[in-house]
């Protein structure tokens, strides 16, 4: 983890203008094509969802704008984030939270979200996301192809943590269409960075399972844990 120089950041003016806003979080739903990595990991038995998850954070950490989090007057910069996501809950229709680390790999990461989603008995473990930031928040709505959504949140200006969500996927030619949604703190991140976002993503599901590129993390620090 970096703490920032606000006095030399190039951002620190863009940083400082939308930090003063009510609301400085935006929202921007896309479709995404997931054909190929949805085939892929049917092929080689992933569970989508957990699979889907480590790409939209694989992705995520690729651009350096949506690791930024404001903590009171400083900025700091994660080496790393990882994902807190919903995922139901066997025999009721209540979701719970799940937080997992990110790993090397795809197969490491979907084998040991899925084993802490089913031996996490309360809906929500505070000690697992209690004083971090290094977070991104995801949901998936797939009982709906949505065109817009929006997320609650507490009314806190400073509060800089990512939320993915995506809903029911739907085919249209020779795609796989997932409507894909991404909630980010205006301070850091504009519209070129959600654009780069989703480029990086896209990529990366269309080349899983043909090219071994894309599959690893590169981390110069360390994998897994909390960044801070």
């Amino acid at each position: 983890m970096e703490i920032i120089n606000l006095d030399t950041w190039q951002r620190t003016i863009h940083y400082k203008f939308f930090k003063r806003m009510d609301y400085p979080h935006y929202n921007i739903c896309v479709n995404i094509d997931i054909a190929n990595f949805l085939e892929k990991t049917n092929e080689k038995n992933i569970p989508f969802y957990y699979a889907m998850i480590y790409a939209a954070t694989y992705a995520l950490n690729q651009v350096e704008e949506f690791r930024y989090r404001i903590r009171g007057d400083q900025v700091v910069l994660h080496t790393m984030i990882h994902p807190s996501f919903t995922d139901m809950s066997d025999g009721t229709n209540l979701f719970k939270m799940v937080t997992a680390d990110m790993e090397e790999s795809i197969l490491d990461f979907t084998r040991n979200a899925q084993e802490k989603s089913r031996n996490q008995m309360d809906y929500f473990v505070i000690k697992d996301v209690e004083g971090r930031d290094d977070l991104a928040y995801i949901t998936c709505i797939p009982w709906v192809s949505f065109t817009h959504l929006s997320h609650t949140i507490s009314f806190n200006k400073d509060d800089s943590i990512p939320r993915l969500a995506w809903g029911k996927h739907y085919k249209e030619g020779s795609k796989v269409l997932l409507p894909f949604s991404v909630q980010a703190h205006h301070s850091f991140v504009d519209g070129i960075h959600m654009g780069k976002y989703i480029d990086y993503l896209q990529k990366y599901l269309n080349e899983y399972g043909d090219t071994d590129k894309l599959i690893h993390i590169d981390a110069p620090d360390r994998i897994g844990g909390s960044d801070g």
